[in-house]
């Protein structure tokens, strides 16, 4: 047996929300490097455009951008029906688009000040949007007949609460920073919907399974990252291009037996 040949995406074809994103790029450039073609779904659609182009240039595989407000039914069932009829059948989907509000100051509010409106728009982005792209693209892989695999993207903060310490003069983009309660309680909900979902799609060959993500170095000042490493038993944050092989692991057939697991790239912060 080639074991190696297991972690091939060739012939298969992904959807990734979120994929012109910080660490969705990455994401998507690794599928299309195990051979996947991509849909990059993006309501940033000229970056989409331009991470598609830059993954058929590298990798060769057809790679094309869709815009999708993956907070409306309608828009995600409209995408959906572009990509499969671009791509035909759709196998993996990655589960990944989340967001922060456009208002920073009501997003990073004190809890005891935080409004139900920014409760509402942060779940709808973060949570709400993974049950509309799970329910409309599950309905497809199961009437496919093939199985599929589902990953979602989750955070360290949906399995555990911030040390809100290491943000004293922490910013990040010049901006101070903390990590709301609305952010950690939608990040749980993604892995909480991850094991419902593994277990109801198992007799179907639909795997899903859930990449939580440890802090990533994206633009955080030179306090925030010292702080944060002293955090962590490897005493530094991620870079985006660690995140990418736990993906390649659970999209491909290497990790057939795997389903309803959370695998944690947190530079073993969670073993403390």
């Amino acid at each position: 047996m080639n074991y190696f040949e297991k972690f091939s995406l060739i012939g298969k074809n992904a959807i990734i929300t979120g994929g012109a994103g910080i660490l969705g790029s990455h994401f998507a450039k690794g599928l299309a490097n195990a051979g996947a073609n991509v849909a990059i779904v993006d309501i940033n659609i000229d970056q989409a455009r331009q991470t598609a182009l830059d993954i058929h240039n590298e990798y060769g595989v057809l790679s094309k951008a869709f815009y999708c407000d993956l907070t409306s039914e309608h828009s995600v069932i409209e995408m959906i029906d572009q990509v499969k009829s671009t791509f035909n059948e759709l196998h993996i989907l990655h589960n990944n688009a989340a967001g922060k509000s456009s208002d920073l100051e009501a997003f990073f509010a004190p809890f005891e000040e935080y409004s139900l409106e920014q409760w509402k728009e942060i779940m709808s982005t973060n949570l709400d949007s993974m049950f509309l792209m799970a329910k409309h693209v599950g309905k497809i892989m199961k009437e496919q007949g093939k199985g599929g695999s589902i990953i979602q993207t989750a955070s360290i903060y949906g399995v555990m609460g911030p040390d809100n310490r290491i943000y004293e003069g922490s910013y990040y983009l010049n901006r101070e920073i903390n990590t709301p309660a609305i952010y950690s309680a939608s990040k749980g909900g993604v892995v909480a919907l991850t094991k419902y979902l593994a277990t109801y799609w198992a007799k179907d060959g639909i795997r899903v399974n859930t990449i939580t993500p440890g802090g990533v170095e994206s633009g955080q000042n030179a306090t925030f990252k010292e702080r944060y490493g002293n955090r962590i038993p490897m005493g530094r944050m991620a870079k985006a291009e660690e995140m990418v092989g736990a993906l390649i692991y659970l999209a491909s057939d290497a990790s057939s037996y795997v389903t309803g697991q959370n695998i944690l790239i947190d530079g073993g912060l969670s073993a403390w």
